[in-house]
């Protein structure tokens, strides 16, 4: 009976348990093995249970839902299968399934059996008091698992990461780890975004067991996880979900819409049962694997028809975004749906009974973009793109974001963020510290791609680890203990957190100065305020009057220009009381070349 009304919502577009269904489950008897393929004349399983060629075991039509299923009884866990279909002019397609649990990554692409009932979880804690982060830190590092570091053979695994990453995280006072997608894909350069299997855990890495164990370890040493997920497009390779049963049952029929700027078919999304399928496989990730957030990749693309706004809207495409996140928030209120958006469409985050997409969070793609044009202009000309810094407070509560440096500014001939930097190599050094500075300071969620906070010059290889020699050169040894000490402090001063989505937790007090280029702006939160300034030039100002906002007594909670931090300055604990300035309570303080200074009211 169950079966039956999960399949009958599979239909409708609306089921989020489809995995239960299709795949390969262990059962009294044997195996059972279900598949979706209504335009197959034949469907067969083959594995070294059936001699794989010798004796295809040949499935059995359920109804006229498209849905076709046997029990093998010699099948065991571990073992490899495909479904053997043909197709409707008697053309025989091997298939990977498209809900295996685990998967070869490569050689012949054979799904695999795996029993997800034997995994053993300690997280209990963790799952009860986890939440959204709305009024709390969130300071997440971005990983890609293959390449962050290996171990003495080479190779990077989950068990390796779990040793390894677990106090590195902890150390570096960062709240979450995003893995870009760990879902199974064929080919190493797509860094999983070109997935072939949406139920399966890479296989590169170790077992489904083993990802359990490091996901179940991070959250006992309080960090969350998040995963990137892929629901626009997926690889063209004929093991997979291309012309599954011999028709475009998962793509667009018209090539037009099914391809992709990136090689691949985009899914359509229009269709009930894929949208049950995408549906299913997000909230797999959050049922079997806990995860506490999905970062939802190329949104822009689901939003418009190919991206492109000039096409017009997609509104199959956004019926099942909302559909989807409505879902998750319906099974999973506890799990962030963040949204990768580059376009400026309204209503991202905002809940879908206002009309909104009904995430949680939304990329500000805007900020980056802004930050990193204005942080490259040689200082001569930035007192022209005075407004780049401004313009993120404009629009910013319009929806809830979160501040990305991600992998994407760190590929692709962009260089990585230090090297974005203007000037020669101290001056990079200086730039990319008070940038920082600016970033933890400003409204929104911190993202972080694994690297930047060691400031590494070269850009993302998936085939190397980090480059950790640079933390024997003193100057990246002293950028690690300021970014350190930024994510530090960020996590424990509500200010720069708590109110977030509140206009008045953020005031500007000097936005005007663009010939000198100095900025200044508090954070606030209950009784505490915390003042940022900002010196975007190679002018020293000995002596320069700071707006503060309040009375009392103000001391310097960081300042980036210190030498233990790489600078020339010397540190300064002392207290400064307030002067009036034109009636505003200001300091006077050293605010040093391109330096980033906190000050807080004792």
């Amino acid at each position: 009976m169950k079966t039956q009304k999960l399949i009958d919502l599979f239909h409708e577009g609306t089921c989020i348990d489809a995995w239960q269904v299709f795949g390969a489950h262990k059962c009294e008897g044997g195996v059972r093995f279900t598949v979706y393929a209504p335009h197959a004349r034949n469907v067969s399983v083959i594995g070294p249970f059936t001699g794989w060629n010798d004796h295809p075991l040949r499935m059995e039509r359920t109804g006229f839902t498209g849905v076709w299923s046997i029990v093998s009884e010699r099948a065991i866990e571990q073992d490899q299968y495909k479904y053997r279909i043909e197709d409707s002019h008697g053309q025989i397609h091997d298939k990977g399934d498209p809900y295996a649990f685990e998967a070869e990554y490569d050689g012949a692409h054979a799904s695999i059996i795996y029993d997800l009932n034997k995994f053993r979880w300690h997280d209990e804690a963790w799952m009860q008091k986890r939440n959204k982060n709305f009024d709390a830190p969130m300071n997440i590092y971005e990983l890609y698992a293959g390449g962050w570091k290996k171990d003495a053979g080479g190779k990077c695994s989950y068990r390796f990461l779990q040793n390894e990453l677990i106090p590195y995280l902890k150390e570096h006072a960062y709240t979450h780890v995003e893995f870009m997608p760990l879902n199974e894909h064929p080919y190493d350069g797509s860094w999983g975004y070109q997935a072939s299997g949406y139920f399966a855990v890479t296989s590169r890495y170790g077992s489904p067991k083993d990802f359990v164990s490091l996901v179940d370890a991070l959250h006992e040493a309080g960090i969350g996880v998040i995963m990137d997920i892929v629901p626009v497009h997926f690889v063209k390779d004929e093991f997979g979900l291309k012309l599954f049963d011999g028709e475009q049952l998962y793509e667009y029929h018209h090539i037009y819409d099914a391809e992709s700027p990136w090689g691949t078919l985009n899914f359509n999304l229009w269709k009930d049962e894929v949208r049950s399928f995408l549906m299913s496989a997000c909230s797999f990730w959050c049922d079997v694997y806990h995860m506490d957030g999905l970062r939802i990749d190329a949104v822009s693309n689901m939003i418009y028809w190919g991206g492109d706004k000039r096409r017009g809207e997609n509104e199959g495409a956004i019926t099942f975004v909302k559909r989807l996140n409505y879902a998750m928030q319906a099974r999973h209120p506890q799990v962030m749906m963040i949204a990768e958006d580059s376009t400026d469409y309204p209503g991202v985050t905002r809940a879908i009974e206002d009309g909104g997409l009904g995430f949680d969070y939304k990329w500000d793609l805007g900020w980056m973009n802004d930050t990193l044009e204005y942080y490259g202009k040689d200082p001569v000309y930035r007192p022209f793109e005075h407004g780049r810094l401004l313009f993120s407070m404009a629009y910013f509560y319009s929806e809830r974001f979160l501040l990305p440096l991600s992998h994407d500014e760190n590929v692709h001939g962009k260089k990585s963020v230090i090297d974005r930097m203007w000037g020669d190599y101290d001056t990079k050094f200086a730039e990319v510290r008070n940038l920082y500075g600016y970033m933890f300071a400003h409204p929104g969620g911190k993202l972080n791609f694994m690297g930047n906070e060691m400031a590494v010059f070269r850009e993302f290889d998936e085939k190397r680890e980090l480059d950790w020699i640079l933390l024997d050169y003193p100057m990246h040894q002293k950028f690690v203990h300021y970014f350190t000490t930024l994510c530090q402090l960020y996590r424990s001063h509500p200010a720069l957190y708590a109110w977030d989505d509140k206009e008045e937790g953020f005031v500007w007090l000097d936005d005007g100065d663009a010939q000198e280029c100095i900025f200044v702006f508090a954070r606030i939160a209950d009784t505490e305020r915390i003042v940022c300034a900002m010196n975007m030039t190679s002018s020293d100002y000995p002596d320069r009057i700071v707006p503060v906002g309040k009375e009392g007594n103000w001391r310097i909670l960081v300042n980036s220009a210190e030498k233990q931090y790489g600078g020339i300055m010397e540190t300064v604990n002392d207290t400064f009381g307030t002067v009036r300035e034109n009636d505003i309570p200001c300091v006077h303080v050293h605010l040093g070349p391109y330096a980033c200074m906190w000050l807080v009211r004792d």
